[in-house]
């Protein structure tokens, strides 16, 4: 009588080794791919990191010295007497406080460009996105065209423009400019093609609502994040623009932060003594102080314009 109980037992062994140690060595290997893939992407991430932050660690050392710590004392560290509040006392009251005033201008020509460069790329992304027109491709072209011209090419031809109505030195000269964003057009006629279905549209329509009704009361609110982000990138734009006023603007009243702290530059290269003898820490702590409203608006708004900006990119 013979048994074949001890040979099926010892199948099913040497098939439950052979199943189970295959895969453990099969997952083992591609997390240890992964981790070595993954080390040059982290330093170069590293570097990237560091090629950005650096500039504004040492912008926000040098606000914390004088002009003569600035050429005695190491660039990427404080001095041995810090001085931070007191440079940016002395650069808030230089010249009757005109740095505040620099920044309100500032503040206006970005905020009212910005929203104004917003709502007109929201209205015509959402034509070329939902209507259809003849020449329709065409125009959108062109503004893919206009995307890839320099701005500092335009700015000679829009000061000759300007001075034939009078508008240098106002500013409007500022604003007026700002307000057309090719760039924030395209975004938001890729953002709109998703994001406002059709649908919705035609019920809106079947219910009586008129064309502008519609895109105020129903476009705008689905537009939002795309909206944040053409706002934001219009912002930064005016707010580091500096050839454009540099060229429209005679009157130091109506300086920018940019023109004006360029202004305060060109004294401390000049020399001199007294007054003058600190303007290269004040310059340094202007610039400091010029950026922080920027880094507070990216960080209050930042869900919404990562949103907007990851649409825009991806989708068709």
């Amino acid at each position: 009588m013979t048994t074949t109980s001890p040979p099926a037992a010892s199948s099913r062994a040497a098939l439950g080794s052979a199943a189970s140690g295959p895969p453990r060595s099969a997952h083992r290997r591609p997390r240890r791919s992964a981790r070595r893939h993954s080390t040059p992407l982290t330093i170069v991430m590293l570097a990237v990191l560091a090629y950005f932050l650096l500039p504004l660690f040492w912008l926000a050392v040098a606000s914390t010295k004088s002009t003569q710590d600035l050429f005695t004392s190491f660039g990427l560290w404080f001095s041995h007497s810090p001085q931070l509040l007191e440079n940016i006392r002395e650069t808030v009251t230089h010249d009757d406080g005109v740095f505040l005033h620099w920044l309100l201008n500032t503040v206006l020509y970005s905020v009212g460009s910005a929203l104004g460069a917003a709502l007109l790329a929201a209205a015509a992304g959402y034509g070329f996105a939902k209507y259809r027109f003849r020449g329709n491709n065409a125009a959108f072209s062109l503004v893919l065209g206009a995307i890839m011209i320099p701005t500092t090419a335009l700015a000679i031809p829009t000061y000759l423009l300007f001075a034939k109505v009078d508008l240098v030195n106002t500013p409007w000269a500022i604003v007026l400019p700002s307000l057309v964003s090719p760039f924030g057009l395209y975004l938001m006629r890729i953002y709109a093609a998703d994001a406002v279905p059709d649908s919705i549209l035609e019920a809106a329509r079947i219910d009586g609502a008129g064309e502008l009704r519609i895109f105020c009361t129903i476009a705008l609110r689905l537009l939002a994040p795309g909206l944040v982000t053409v706002v934001l990138f219009t912002l930064v734009a005016t707010w580091n623009n500096y050839f454009l006023p540099l060229i429209m603007l005679n009157d130091p009243r109506l300086y920018p932060v940019t023109v004006g702290l360029s202004s305060w530059a060109s004294q401390a290269v000049g020399g001199g003594s007294g007054a003058n003898s600190n303007m290269l820490a004040l310059v340094t702590t202007g610039s400091l102080l010029s950026i922080i409203p920027l880094v507070v608006a990216f960080l209050l708004l930042q869900r919404y314009w990562q949103s907007g900006l990851a649409t825009g990119g991806v989708k068709q």
